[in-house]
């Protein structure tokens, strides 16, 4: 096996990489960190211009519009970059979303269609890129959070949670099953980071001042405080590193 030098460890240079939910938050900034790596990163979410307008800043990205909740169209964003590019390298299963409802007023439906795009949509996109593969080496990101470890009530909502304890469930699995296929299977866990999803969140003080005072380091997290954990399970430096859950909140969990 060839051991690449320490300045090679965390590159990607001729890689390719999918970035789900990437028209914003937490997702554009994995977009452009993986770029700035030496990637070539497809991104992919609903909203369109706001792709377009992330792509304008950085000549490395490339958009693939769709809607991550439709089967066809997941088959179809696999199908376009193995088409375009071969198989797909890196793959951050970040999309996301939230009903917003409280446990007692959630609905089966709205429960179920939280689940489908947070978890059963990563799985299938997992289960696409790695059929695709085909014995290539394959990184899939799995973006779960402290809410698929711990609970945050009284915030939070019983089917992100449980999505997002999912992908911890899945994670694990997938990368047992796939681990001889070359395969790595990992799961990003942040805490507390700003994003649209939590906005209202970070405009309430006393929310603001919960956090704080439940980080063991007083504060929220930075975006640009993902950018080594992301870095290190998409390239050489995590090759001998699948099933795991990297948590980076501020030492939320560790309470």
């Amino acid at each position: 096996m060839t051991v690449p030098t320490p300045g090679e460890l965390f590159g990607l240079r001729g890689k390719t990489a999918l970035v789900t939910g990437a028209s914003s938050g937490l997702g554009a900034r994995f977009a452009m960190v993986l770029a700035a790596a030496g990637a070539t990163v497809w991104i992919t979410a609903r909203r369109e211009e706001k792709l377009n307008a992330l792509a304008a800043t950085n000549p490395a990205l490339r958009v693939l519009p769709g809607d991550l909740a439709d089967e066809r169209s997941r088959e179809k964003l696999i199908a376009a970059i193995a088409a375009d590019a071969g198989a797909v390298d890196v793959l951050v299963n970040n999309a996301g979303t939230d009903s917003g409802a409280k446990p007692l007023d959630e609905t089966p439906t709205g429960f179920a269609g939280v689940l489908g795009t947070n978890l059963v949509a990563p799985f299938h996109l997992a289960q696409l890129a790695a059929r695709a593969a085909d014995g290539k080496s394959l990184s899939v990101i799995n973006v779960s959070s402290i809410l698929g470890l711990v609970s945050a009530a009284p915030l939070g909502g019983a089917s992100y949670a449980s999505a997002k304890a999912g992908l911890i469930g899945l994670t694990r699995e997938l990368a047992g099953h796939w681990g001889g296929r070359g395969v790595r299977v990992n799961a990003l866990a942040p805490g507390w980071f700003r994003t649209e999803m939590n906005d209202e969140l970070f405009a309430d003080d006393r929310s603001v001042r919960w956090i704080e005072r439940n980080t063991m380091l007083r504060r929220a997290g930075e975006g640009s405080e993902l950018d080594g954990a992301l870095l290190f399970l998409a390239s050489a430096a995590s090759n001998y590193c699948t099933g795991q859950v990297l948590a980076v909140d501020g030492g939320w969990t560790a309470r």
